[in-house]
């Protein structure tokens, strides 16, 4: 097991990729942290996990609220002792036009995908300094790398998710701490059926563009976070891995 005893923090991990990511670090023996502002979600993925033989619990968590992720990382520390690996999955997007957008939805897509990240880190890294270990993997986007039509104010903050972990990772290099990102191309999860709904032709335009065909399923984003959450990615840092079937190659 390449995870076996460590710990594990995974925001938005009730279901969709997150799911699949705390599914994925305990099937390889870490302990997971499910921390999802859906509760009974999270809930139920824990539950999932201990009927496999893993060891999760689910925390409510809000990460846009400062205070919200200070006390769950104080939490996770009383109850293990140590963080070993931080998973930013939590994330959210509503495709539209950028001038349709309100400013209601700007704070809101900022908030939880780049702030959250910010905030995220900020209370986990002194932590992972002191234990002079951990891993930090970022979900990004490619559309934060290449930019999305409909996804402008989203596509700004995974691009300030990719140069906040490039920063983070230099400054965290001599504390043995590894930072890096993961760019899901479009995948089949719920909150992606959720954005396209209006656009029922979506899906099928995009297994088009895919050289493989199909969207990512959550599983193949999961297998790039545990590579990195792994020792065998001990001396990978700053980096960012694009899986989406080779839609982007840049």
């Amino acid at each position: 097991m390449r995870l076996k005893d460590k710990v594990a923090i995974v925001t938005g991990g009730g279901r969709g990729i997150g799911e699949a990511i705390c599914k994925k670090l305990a099937s390889e023996g870490a302990k997971v942290i499910i921390a999802d502002i859906r509760l009974e979600t999270a809930k139920d993925t824990a539950k999932e996990i201990v009927s496999l033989g893993g060891e999760a619990f689910a925390m409510k968590l809000d990460v846009t609220l400062f205070s919200e992720v200070s006390t769950m990382v104080a939490q996770v520390k009383e109850k293990y002792g140590k963080i070993d690996v931080l998973v930013n999955n939590a994330g959210w997007d509503k495709i539209e036009p950028f001038l349709q957008n309100s400013e209601e939805t700007w704070n809101k897509v900022i908030a939880i995908n780049l702030k959250g990240v910010i905030q995220t880190c900020y209370h986990v890294l002194p932590i992972m300094i002191e234990q002079g270990f951990g891993k930090i993997v970022n979900i990004g986007s490619d559309a934060g790398r290449v930019g999305s039509t409909g996804e402008a104010v989203y596509s700004a903050a995974k691009g300030g998710v990719i140069a906040f972990s490039k920063t983070i990772a230099r400054e965290m290099a001599r504390h043995k701490i590894n930072v890096n990102v993961v760019c899901p191309g479009p995948a089949n999860t719920p909150l992606f059926q959720e954005i396209s709904k209006d656009n029922p032709k979506l899906s099928s335009a995009l297994e088009k563009a895919i050289p493989f065909r199909r969207l990512a399923e959550p599983e193949d984003i999961a297998n790039a976070v545990c590579y990195f959450s792994s020792d065998e990615a001990s001396f990978v840092t700053g980096q960012t891995l694009s899986v989406s079937g080779g839609l982007t190659m840049a």
